[in-house]
């Protein structure tokens, strides 16, 4: 919340080249016209005129500092941030700065008019009557002194930090008409002013710390958990008990058709296919009766006692 953002501050600038146009226009008005009687007393009073009222007003309500005289911005269309300034403009400091420029109207106004016989071969307001004049010079007193309070207004606002302006509290609608004197036509909605930032370049390195400085350790991964591993049966723990084997198999004729001269197709050797059985082959088992186990036992004894 800077107040450098607001162009209608940086345009109250330019009174500072307007105000010596001002003074040799002043000078051209006087220029046109014949002292009277009481040179003095007609200074005095165009002095009074243009200068002492008007400052005595600027006093009690200081130049709204958005306006231009003839251009104001709306008082319902103003920021935060300007009725924030706006109330900044009730300082002390600027109050006798504004009754400084008054005073130093006075002998600026007498020099001019004192002066003013330079410029009459050059002034356009030739044969003008003197009343004429005097008005002229208190009308352009009275602008010069307007623009004397909103440049002294300006460079205080420019100067105040964000913080400052950040505690203040807002003006009011209300309080910015009865408290402000806002001339001229609503019709001024400037844009803030969009500040670059500067951004600080980075630092270089110097080599001989480039050299010193670590190099960047790579990441250490963390370490994965072990496998679970099968846990392996002692050297003396005993293999269990294989089951009982069962009785031998009959015996099996192979068929006549089946020589021990053939070749069996090694299952090792990739490319051999298995032997497909032939629908003609038949297998034929002969199996031997068995005997009883009684007589067989009466048998051995019969032998036994024979």
């Amino acid at each position: 919340m800077t107040p450098r953002g607001e162009p209608l501050l940086w345009l109250q600038l330019i009174a500072l080249g307007v105000l010596p146009l001002e003074a040799l226009l002043l000078l051209l008005v006087l220029a046109g016209s014949d002292p009277g009687p009481l040179p003095g007393l007609e200074r005095l009073l165009c002095w009074a005129i243009g200068a002492l009222a008007p400052s005595l007003l600027l006093a009690r309500r200081p130049a709204d500092v958005w306006s231009l005289l003839l251009l104001q911005t709306p008082l319902r269309g103003r920021r935060e941030l300007q009725r924030r300034l706006s109330r900044l403009q009730a300082a002390p400091g600027l109050a006798l700065a504004t009754a400084g420029g008054a005073a130093l109207a006075l002998p600026l106004l007498w020099w001019i008019d004192g002066h003013a016989a330079v410029a009459a071969p050059l002034t356009p307001f030739a044969s003008c009557p003197r009343l004429v004049a005097l008005l002229l010079a208190a009308l352009l007193l009275v602008v010069m002194l307007w623009q004397w309070q909103q440049l002294i207004q300006s460079l205080w606002l420019l100067s105040r930090s964000p913080e400052v302006v950040a505690a203040t509290r807002p003006l009011s609608l209300e309080e910015l008409e009865q408290q402000r004197l806002c001339l001229g036509l609503p019709l001024l909605l400037p844009e803030p002013l969009k500040l670059a930032e500067a951004v600080a370049p980075p630092e270089a390195t110097p080599p001989d710390e480039a050299r010193n400085t670590p190099a960047a350790e790579p990441p250490v991964e963390p370490e994965r958990p072990p496998e679970a591993q099968i846990p392996e049966a002692p050297p003396d723990t005993q293999a269990p008990e294989a089951p009982p084997a069962s009785p031998p198999s009959p015996a099996v004729e192979l068929p006549a058709s089946e020589s021990p001269d053939t070749e069996v197709p090694s299952s090792e050797s990739p490319d051999a296919e298995p032997p497909v059985a032939e629908p003609s082959a038949v297998e034929s088992v002969a199996v031997e009766p068995e005997q009883p186990p009684e007589e067989a036992e009466g048998a051995d004894l019969d032998q036994e006692i024979g």
